[in-house]
């Protein structure tokens, strides 16, 4: 019975120990944003860090915040032929974030670059991200090789874990057909809504609800559209918001595409797509409106499992995992104590029987002998009979 509150209590307080320790561990410092030298380049001194928006940019720091900045790193490199690199280096809570940060600094003038996840240059400055780090680097003069530096500096910067490096899903439901290069962007917040001209506002949007939005330019044969994906987190939701933009701008269906007027200067169209919103303005006829709500399909995607790098998922599986192998083993030592122990007496009965175990003189107990009857005399007219009682073994 010991033994059995020992195999019971022991996982357990292994189990506590271990939640102890992890919960006593000192929690792990972000790694560097950028590597003291790549592709020749040579930093010179140590990087500017602050946990400061406003360092990062001054101007946007409210919006930097929105899409969850974390910190900046800046430095100089300088290679021997006497070109100065400067870099400044954002990292954000996730890859949306260095995303949307990405699309709110892009312009249409700008060239694509194949650099990190995207990357776009104008001139001597290169713009890209990678992961969760947003680069801005400016070159004192470029060269033919500049791109594959900076595709070098990408690899060397640091990746997030687990889910905080995937893009959010319903961006890919932004049609690829006549869009204008350069002008997407993604919004998680309404200071960034504000600096751009929608016909939606923020509170219609209502990201107070978990709603995303992604917008694009399109050249139409009849002018050039804006398209605009609102992602909410449930379809009801999603169809609620488009009843309240409906009815801000005075469509009378909700069941179907609406057109109105939006200041005398071009047209609205609007539906619901599983639990995207989608809204078509601008300039453009009623059937080009149309034609560009139609490419816009939500299809639901179900995984029965997703796997991650994340470390803390890791560890947590991995402290699971030792317990469960120390309770079989636990369990494997009692069946085989428990085996042991019968087996050697068992053994022992055979060689030495009743002299080492059931011995005479160890098997004391009181027997009646109900079943040791005997029945003298008698005959079938019903003679006496008699019967012996073993005497009282007291």
């Amino acid at each position: 019975m010991r033994f059995s509150r020992f195999l019971l209590v022991f996982p357990v307080l292994g189990w506590v120990s271990a939640i102890v320790f992890a919960a006593s561990a000192p929690a792990a410092q972000a790694p560097a944003i950028l590597p003291q030298a790549f592709a020749g380049w040579q930093m010179q001194g140590t990087p500017q860090t602050s946990s400061d928006a406003a360092t990062a940019d001054p101007t946007n720091a409210a919006v930097l915040r929105e899409y969850r900045f974390t910190d900046v790193a800046s430095a100089i490199y300088t290679r021997d032929d006497g070109r100065t690199l400067r870099v400044r280096a954002a990292r954000f809570a996730d890859a949306s974030g260095a995303f949307g940060a990405y699309t709110y600094y892009l312009h249409p003038e700008m060239n694509k670059e194949q650099i990190g996840d995207q990357g776009a240059s104008m001139g001597d400055r290169v713009l890209f991200y990678r992961g969760h780090v947003l680069i801005d680097a400016q070159f004192s003069k470029g060269t033919p090789m500049s791109g594959s530096e900076l595709r070098e500096l990408a690899g060397a910067l640091p990746r997030p874990g687990g889910s905080a490096g995937n893009l959010p899903t319903f961006i890919q439901f932004l049609p690829s057909r006549h869009y204008i290069s350069n002008t997407q962007k993604y919004v998680m917040g309404p200071i960034a809504l504000a600096s751009l001209e929608l016909p939606i506002t923020s509170d219609q949007v209502d990201f107070g609800a978990s709603s995303e939005l992604t917008l694009g330019h399109y050249q139409t044969p009849s002018g050039e559209a804006t398209l605009v994906l609102v992602s909410y987190p449930t379809p009801q939701l999603a169809a609620e918001h488009l009843r309240r933009i409906e009815a801000a701008h005075g469509v009378a269906d909700s069941n179907q595409s609406g057109v109105s007027t939006i200041n005398g200067s071009g047209t609205f169209f609007d539906k619901r797509s599983g639990p995207i919103v989608a809204v078509a303005s601008g300039g453009i006829s009623d059937n080009d409106a149309k034609s560009l709500l139609g490419m816009v399909n939500y299809e639901a995607n179900v995984t029965w499992n997703s796997p991650t790098s994340d470390p803390q998922v890791h560890d947590l599986y991995m402290l699971i995992l030792n317990i469960v192998i120390l309770c079989a083993i636990l369990a494997g030592l009692a069946i085989i104590a428990g085996v042991a122990f019968g087996g050697v007496r068992i053994l022992m009965k055979r060689v030495y029987p009743d002299k080492v175990f059931d011995r005479a003189e160890q098997m004391e107990f009181i027997s009646l002998h109900l079943t040791d009857t005997v029945v003298k005399g008698g005959s079938a007219g019903g003679g006496d009979s008699t019967a012996n009682v073993p005497p009282n073994p007291s």
